[in-house]
């Protein structure tokens, strides 16, 4: 689901500062927000994992997309 406030972002606008502080580039991609449903355990482990390594959740749900973008294919619709 979309919520259509798409917003473009180039590599000299910084992104929203890390937990740590720090402050990241952002990569030259539109981004639009989604919701999704996850199991509150899923939840936990989540945030623990991002607590312990000071890497922001939404930095490890992009990278879970990517790579079943990569293990099922960037085309879509394929099954």
């Amino acid at each position: 689901m979309q919520d259509g406030n798409v917003s473009p972002l180039s590599a000299d606008t910084p992104s929203a500062p890390a937990e740590s502080g720090e402050v990241r580039s952002a990569p030259e991609v539109e981004v639009v927000s989604t919701h999704v449903l996850v199991a509150e355990e899923q939840v936990q482990k989540l945030r623990e994992l991002s607590r312990r390594t000071r890497i922001a959740q939404s930095e490890y749900l992009r990278e879970a997309v990517e790579d079943l973008l990569a293990k099922y294919g960037r085309g879509g619709g394929q099954t």
